[in-house]
């Protein structure tokens, strides 16, 4: 469990299209095997520690005629930024995949003291 230890907490969120695979025919879409996209997310403030952040799929185009497998988790959080990673395996295709975003954490107080 996150435990904040602020009095003010920050919500930032948004909405990134992460490829659109079957109009130039990239690797999600006519590709096999193991295959991943990172896209970086920077926030609209910096938090004060490394928020908690989920990530959802917002909107998915698959082929409907193969299985589909696939994994999304946000990675490398800091302050300031984290990275959106989409994975699929074996014979999966993926037209496009649109993720949406949160992060919850701790914001700086401009009168908090910094006390060693």
């Amino acid at each position: 469990m996150k435990k904040l230890k602020s009095n003010l907490i920050g919500i930032d969120q948004g909405d990134v299209a992460l490829f659109s695979d079957f109009e130039n025919g990239g690797d999600m879409w006519t590709g096999e095997g193991n295959r991943e996209r990172r896209t970086k997310v920077v926030f609209s403030e910096k938090f004060k520690s490394a928020p908690a952040v989920t990530c959802s799929v917002s909107l998915w185009d698959v082929d409907y005629s193969t299985n589909v497998r696939a994994d999304l988790t946000a990675q490398n959080i800091t302050t300031s930024d984290f990275e959106i990673v989409f994975s699929t395996w074996d014979n999966t295709r993926i037209a496009r995949i649109r993720v949406s975003w949160m992060a919850i954490g701790e914001l700086s107080d401009e009168d908090e003291w910094d006390i060693p």
